[in-house]
Formats: C-alpha cells, structure tokens, sequence
C-alpha cells in the first residue's frame, strides 16, 4: 500500500500591533525618509504589516500557530512525531527555533529543526515533511513558517523597510493512503546571493558586516517570475496535471506585480489568485501558511481544492509544492 501525506489543519498568527503604511510614514520621517501610502501601494499592494514587540520571538508567534493548526486537525501536540520550522529569523543562534517552540508546545522527544530557505522555506520544510512521511520517518508533523523580520531591517531604506511585516503559519501534515502533496520541485543558485541578503554575523561576541536586509529590488523581480513559472509547470508535469487544474494559485506574498506576472503566465485568473500581502507584507517563509491558513478560514480553500503553493527566496532559492486540500 501506497503512503502519501496531507495536510489536516492549518493555522495562523498575526502580531496584535498592524503598522499601516501612514503610520510608517510618519515613524521614517522622523528619521528623514520620506514615503506615503500611495507610494507604497502603487510599487508593492501592500497596505499595512504586522510587527512583533521586542520581547516576541519567531519561536512565540509560531508556537500559537501552531496551536491553531493542531486545533484545526483535531490533534494534540502529543501525537505529533516530526516539527520543523522554516525561519530566516530564529530566536537565537541556536537551539532551532523549533526545538524552542516544541518546548512551548509542552511536548519533547520528537525531532524538531529548522529549515533556512528564506522566502522558499515553507516549500522547502512541506518537501522535507512530504518525504518523511512517505518512508515512514514520521506520521503527523508540524511543518511551520514563522518571521521577525521587523528585526532585520534598516528604517532608513524605503526600498525594504516598507516591505516586511512578522507572522507565522502552520500547517499539520499527516500520513494517508490517498495523495495530498502531489509533487515537489525545489531549486537553488546560490550565484545570486548578492541580491538578496542580510551579510552580517557573529564574531567575538559583536556583529560583523551588515546586519541588516539588502535587495536588489530589480533584480529580484526579474529573477523571480521566470522562476515562479518553471517550478509551477514542473510540479504541474510531475503529477500530470494542467493549469485548468489549479484551483488556487498561493504564491510567497512579496509583490503583487510578482504575483499577478506569475499567475499570467500560468494563465490563470486574478480570482484564482490568493492575496494577503495587502495586509501582511512580505512575511517571508511565513507567508504562503498565513495565506493558506486565511483562505481556508475564510472559505475560499475547500477540501478537494488543488493548490498551487510557489516562492522565491534569498540564496536564491526557488521552489513549487502541488497539493490536493
């Protein structure tokens, strides 16, 4: 008999604090930046972010999404034998995120760890997860997406500032006769790395470089809807499906031009497409969970539904996941 795995609850965590683009205006005036809602929304869509307090770590907002996801699949974090944690941002250098957030969850001696894919990373722990339980390594796993990265960023640059906001999704992925994740395609460059990057580190105790975000706005997008395109139609011809099979295309939330150049590439209308970057920002590996997990609570996702799950990230890393919901 045949194992696959699918994906039974989704969750999701916001920040209590939204930061409208107004009221980001006025916090990078004051540092001599000028900016305005218009600007903002004309060049990204984004109309407000979420930030974590100082004291909120990756492992906190993911923990409670986490929570929401186990409630949503009628499961308790004891049963779970597997969590991983996509983040570019960890609470510290280590432990992992995730066997801090297993801690929090009350749970021990599962294997828990992160994955560092940037924007991709939440494809990338979905495959981990997928392959696990298809050789029998685990049963029922956390897979979650989870950023801070209002920690990284220079409030002096408009060009990134304005881009980001902190959340987490999760999602619990378990063992099944019938397939759920379809196919997966993952890709890396690591030729690009100076596009996209936060080149700080430590080193006797002090940050070394620049421990902030850098972009090569440009050259992000240029990179990034080809990409997109070749790891959707890969995913598509692995599991030899269509573009008329896409149901919903849930795609990392960086850009709506991004998105929109993805979703007409694969021919697919604007209805089919999931947006929350509006509200969200760019979360980073968060990103594709939160919009899963909003989709589904609002009623847009149903069960039967194939989804088309897709980002881009530093490195650069790319990949797709095809899921039957």
């Amino acid at each position: 008999m045949s194992r696959y795995s699918r994906i039974t609850g989704t969750g999701s965590f916001l920040p209590p604090r939204r930061v409208t683009n107004a009221d980001l205006a006025a916090q990078l005036a004051a540092n001599g930046v000028e900016t305005s809602d218009d600007w903002i929304v004309e060049r990204t869509g984004i109309r407000a972010r979420h930030f974590a307090e100082a004291d909120v770590t990756s492992s906190d907002l993911g923990a409670e999404a986490a929570r929401r996801a186990l409630q949503a699949a009628g499961r308790d974090a004891a049963e779970i034998d597997l969590i991983i944690v996509a983040t570019s941002t960890p609470d510290m250098v280590f432990p992992s995120a995730a066997a801090i957030l297993q801690h929090k969850l009350g749970v021990a001696g599962c294997p828990a760890f992160d994955v560092q894919a940037v924007c991709s990373g939440f494809v990338y722990a979905l495959t981990v997860a997928d392959a696990m339980i298809r050789t029998g390594s685990a049963s029922k796993a956390l897979v979650i997406g989870s950023e801070v990265f209002s920690r990284i960023l220079d409030f002096k640059d408009r060009t990134t500032c304005v881009l980001f906001g902190d959340g987490a999704g999760a999602v619990v992925l378990e063992a099944s006769e019938t397939p759920g994740i379809l196919a997966s395609d993952l890709h890396a460059d690591g030729k690009h790395v100076g596009i996209l990057c936060v080149p700080g580190n430590v080193s006797g105790g002090e940050v070394t470089g620049r421990a902030f975000l850098h972009m090569d706005g440009q050259a992000v997008f240029r990179l990034a809807v080809g990409v997109l395109e070749k790891a959707a139609r890969a995913v598509l011809e692995k599991s030899g499906k269509t573009e008329a099979d896409i149901d919903w295309l849930i795609p990392h939330q960086a850009n709506i031009r991004i998105m929109q150049g993805t979703a007409k590439k694969l021919k697919l209308p604007m209805d089919k497409l999931v947006v929350t970057v509006d509200e969200h920002g760019n979360t980073s590996a968060a990103s594709i969970p939160l919009a899963l997990d909003a989709a589904v609570r609002s009623g847009k996702v149903k069960k039967g539904d194939t989804l088309m799950l897709e980002g881009v990230g530093g490195g650069f890393t790319w990949g797709a996941v095809l899921v039957d919901f």
